[in-house]
């Protein structure tokens, strides 16, 4: 893939994400698979409203010094495209009412249309415990991703891994996730219950 076009839609998606509070001034990760084994990923204090070429890093898959500087999650992002080929795109989100939804519920099942059309029952992906979750997530969330055969992982208090073939899609499925979370939320106030 051609890297100056993906740092071009990594930077333009990256924006209007910041924009719907899927990403924050420090947290969360972007990248973009440019050869089978180097991506391009945001720096670890990159802020996602305005990102320029110097929050991006090329990373390949044999780590050197450019490592030191990449977002927390480059590990997670490396590993899912050396076991999945159809990853072009990878995203690390926590929207707040999937996020939230995710804290008390095991299954997110959309109630609206379009939730329900994309994705069917969901099942949040419970890490158990947060001491060691960065070392043991690159190969959780690949192992569920491949063992359930999806692109979406939604991990308890936590938030959502998300890989796609375009940045485009990448932010579509967010935004679609957090919306039917929110509907849920705000059905809640009106029926009395959030299943």
């Amino acid at each position: 893939m051609n890297i100056e076009y993906s740092i071009s839609e990594i930077k333009k998606i990256s924006s209007s994400m910041f924009k719907k509070n899927f990403l924050g001034i420090f947290h969360g990760s972007i990248s973009a698979r440019i050869e089978h084994n180097q991506f391009v990923i945001n720096k670890k204090d990159a802020i996602f409203d305005g990102l320029s070429d110097s929050d991006l890093t090329l990373l390949y898959s044999k780590k050197d010094y450019r490592w030191n500087d990449a977002s927390i999650d480059a590990d997670i992002h490396l590993n899912i495209y050396k076991n999945i080929a159809e990853a072009k795109y990878v995203c690390y989100s926590m929207p707040p009412f999937l996020t939230s939804y995710s804290i008390n519920h095991s299954f997110f099942e959309p109630k609206d249309y379009f939730g329900y059309m994309k994705f069917g029952n969901i099942f949040i992906y419970d890490p158990k415990r947060f001491d060691d979750w960065y070392e043991r997530a690159p190969s959780e969330i690949c192992r569920h991703m491949i063992e359930k055969q999806t692109n979406i992982v939604v991990i308890k208090g936590y938030g959502v891994y998300v890989y796609e073939r375009t940045a485009h899609d990448l932010a579509k499925t967010i935004a679609l996730l957090e919306n039917s979370c929110k509907l849920l939320n705000l059905s809640n106030g009106f029926s009395g219950n959030l299943t």
